[in-house]
């Protein structure tokens, strides 16, 4: 990927106070930054800026009307950028933070690039110390699929990370293996009837317990 006529220098680094500082001014100026979740690598960008969001679907060759999920580390950001509901309010307090993606009306801070023209948002609420970390320093909600080629497997290293975008994202926060190595569960309460759209690290059956 050429940014401005330069070819990426691609650097794995360690989450330190200051390699997260400098990751987190990086979302802030638009840029990409790869970093680590209890499921997978994700490739993060400010969920709010639509030209951050660009590169992330250039990066990753990713269909255009593909929506994006926002990773957030509050209850107060998930407000922000969707409407919660009583039964989403029971989920983020069984599984959050943790390995479900909760899909809800979003509201209208929310770019309709980033939910592919959507009405909706997923939102995530990562159990992971780096991602928590880099979301509260950049001060934004950050939109981060997983941190591959699109078509190849999530990655669940920094290394496989690098195999795949180098030259494509400045930085990878190496967080070490993740612990699931599986995506998130995604459930859709952005209609009348729950609905399970993605089976992932939390099992259906322990959803349907919370929820009755």
């Amino acid at each position: 990927m050429l940014i401005g006529g330069i070819h990426l220098q691609t650097e794995i680094l360690l989450p330190t106070n200051e390699n997260l500082w400098k990751a987190a001014q990086l979302i802030k100026r638009g840029e990409i930054v790869a970093f680590p979740t209890e499921t997978v690598y994700g490739l993060g960008a400010d969920g709010l800026n639509v030209e951050a969001c660009r590169k992330i679907f250039a990066a990753k060759g990713r269909p255009s009307d593909k929506p994006l999920s926002l990773h957030v580390a509050s209850l107060e950001q998930v407000e922000r950028v969707a409407e919660i509901s009583s039964v989403a309010e029971k989920l983020f307090e069984a599984f959050c933070p943790g390995a479900l993606t909760i899909i809800l009306p979003k509201n209208k801070i929310v770019p309709d690039f980033v939910t592919g023209g959507r009405s909706s948002v997923g939102i995530r609420f990562p159990a992971n110390d780096t991602a928590l970390a880099l979301i509260k320093l950049s001060n934004c909600p950050i939109a981060a699929p997983s941190a591959n080629l699109s078509g190849f497997p999530p990655p669940k290293t920094a290394q496989e990370v690098f195999d795949n975008l180098r030259g494509h994202v400045g930085i990878i926060l190496d967080g070490g293996r993740c612990t699931f190595g599986v995506s998130s569960t995604i459930i859709d309460l952005a209609t009348e009837d729950p609905k399970i759209l993605r089976h992932g690290a939390i099992s259906e059956e322990k959803i349907w317990e919370v929820l009755n």
